[in-house]
């Protein structure tokens, strides 16, 4: 950081290479070409390279400010970005909503829906984060948090969207594949979502052990995510747990097959958490969400 050169210079420097022309960069800086001239040559000393070769008309960009050039764009824009980020955090628009949920129910539940809603409000943009950890909480930025469990979370005020099931899945030639031969989920091969941040999904061990199933070996691939997991499902690899809120659409059009009898209840829902005092268009969202038709 200490050899930075100075920010008016970058800018500068940035609006030449962008426009191509200097004449035009002071026209848009609103200084004088003799003032735009003199901050490139301050950086060309500072950076101890030339950045501009002079011989054409105008004057175009050397191989080190080519090199510069991109750094600065790309530095700029991330400078620009996060400005925007702190005011959105920090009320500066209301035309926005960041929710915070899962990859999966975000890939599966949520942006499938999001038509939905810019249907009804489309001048409010809906900004989807999915954080590392599979309990999304109510972090500065984050208007609403759909997680997954029994509630009771003590931030904010949670609502329940919908009750959840859990089944074993896989492709249908998979599992009549396995019933034919006989082959039952005390044997069937398995695959796992296990991380460190998925501690609240249910697992198979858990599974098991509620269907009172027992089982030696419970081997098989493991990812730290359920989309990978789902498409390890989809190439017919085994069987994963899977959810209405996940694989409803795939169990309906026959893509994946929930295995017979085995839905459980855990006594586990979808729940949205927001702030105590919500923004107009974070109110828009909830009124949305919680109005579906088809939660599952």
């Amino acid at each position: 950081m200490d050899h930075l050169p100075p920010l008016r210079l970058l800018t500068t420097f940035e609006m030449v290479a962008r426009l191509g022309s200097m004449r035009e960069a002071a026209a848009a800086l609103n200084v004088t070409q003799p003032a735009i001239s003199q901050s490139l040559r301050t950086l060309e000393d500072y950076v101890g390279a030339t950045l501009l070769d002079r011989k054409t008309r105008p004057a175009s960009l050397t191989d080190t400010g080519h090199i510069l050039a991109r750094a600065t764009r790309e530095g700029l824009g991330q400078i620009s970005a996060a400005v925007e980020d702190i005011r959105t955090m920090n009320g500066g628009s209301d035309q926005h909503v960041t929710v915070s949920c899962t990859l999966g129910m975000a890939t599966y539940w949520l942006m499938p829906r999001l038509s939905g809603f810019y249907a009804q409000y489309p001048d409010i943009a809906v900004n989807v984060q999915a954080p590392p950890t599979d309990l999304p909480s109510l972090a500065p930025g984050i208007d609403v948090a759909i997680r997954y469990g029994t509630g009771g979370w003590p931030e904010g005020t949670t609502h329940k969207l919908f009750e959840e099931r859990i089944c074993p899945v896989g492709t249908p030639d998979f599992i009549e594949k396995l019933q034919r031969n006989g082959v039952g989920l005390e044997e069937a091969p398995l695959i796992h979502v296990r991380s460190h941040h998925n501690q609240h999904w249910v697992s198979w061990e858990a599974y098991f052990k509620k269907c009172g199933i027992a089982r030696k070996r419970l081997a098989g691939p493991s990812f730290n995510n359920y989309v990978q997991a789902a498409q390890t499902v989809l190439d017919g690899r085994g069987l994963a747990l899977g959810w209405r809120s996940i694989n409803g659409r795939d169990v309906r059009d026959g893509t994946l097959m929930p295995w017979p009898d085995g839905e459980v209840d855990f006594d586990t829902s979808y729940y949205i958490t927001t702030a105590d005092r919500l923004s107009k268009s974070t109110q828009c969202f909830v009124t949305w969400i919680t109005g579906l038709d088809d939660l599952t």
